[in-house]
């Protein structure tokens, strides 16, 4: 199945590049490309697109308020952020308004390729390398002690609970079924729950609710150790 990506950067050597990279393979199609993100709203409304590969700084509508409007309007393409974080203040905000994650722009071409592949089919990516920078800041969504507990979480199993909490803490999949004990087709029906449950587009989704609950923290929860 081929996988449509819409290009939104304000560099053109960026998009050329981009454009380059996606379409040395067979599966990826390069639909449009806009240099701001008022541009990249309107074009994306009109195009059929799979994954809109955005910068988070853009002029006139900046990726994170161009994120917003997409998923506002209930467009089904996803979002992926190419950011280079350390610079950039709005992942955050980006994840919250609706994308599917986010990569560093020095990520290899291999890594892009499949995060746009994982992107378009449901699922979600964050750049491995800067776990411990968005939980820093997730930090800031960590709720208000006096606030009333969200009553989702009382669905929740105990089991699912954990995976929550494992996944939040930057798990994998594999991960999640080696340290607690289970098999990896288990973990996919759980997360599956945890989705249908707490009402989540995604995995990015899941990791915001864990953080706003309380059921993460900045420094990550403690998974149990390997046996």
């Amino acid at each position: 199945m081929s996988v449509s990506v819409f290009l939104a950067d304000d560099q053109r050597l960026v998009r050329d590049g981009l454009r380059m990279m996606l379409e040395a393979e067979d599966d990826l199609t390069v639909v449009g490309e806009a240099g701001d993100g008022l541009a990249t709203v309107t074009a994306v409304r009109q195009t059929r697109v799979d994954v809109v590969l955005m910068d988070v700084r853009m002029p006139l509508l900046d990726g994170v308020e161009a994120t917003r409007q997409l998923t506002r309007l209930g467009h089904p393409a996803r979002v992926l952020i190419l950011t280079t974080f350390d610079l950039d203040e709005y992942v955050f905000a980006a994840l919250r308004a609706g994308a599917a994650g986010f990569l560093l722009k020095d990520a290899k071409q291999e890594e892009l390729r499949s995060a746009v592949r994982a992107v378009a089919g449901g699922g979600a990516v964050v750049a491995p390398s800067a776990t411990r920078r968005l939980l820093a800041h997730l930090g800031g969504a960590l709720p208000d002690p006096s606030a009333r507990p969200d009553e989702r979480l009382q669905l929740l199993t105990p089991r699912e609970t954990e995976v929550l909490q494992a996944i939040a803490a930057g798990a994998t999949n594999a991960e999640v079924a080696a340290r607690l004990h289970m098999a990896e087709g288990t973990v996919k029906t759980h997360i599956g729950n945890l989705l249908s449950k707490l009402h989540c587009r995604d995995r990015v989704a899941l990791v915001l609710f864990a953080f706003q609950t309380g059921l993460a923290g900045p420094a990550g929860p403690e998974l149990p150790p390997r046996s």
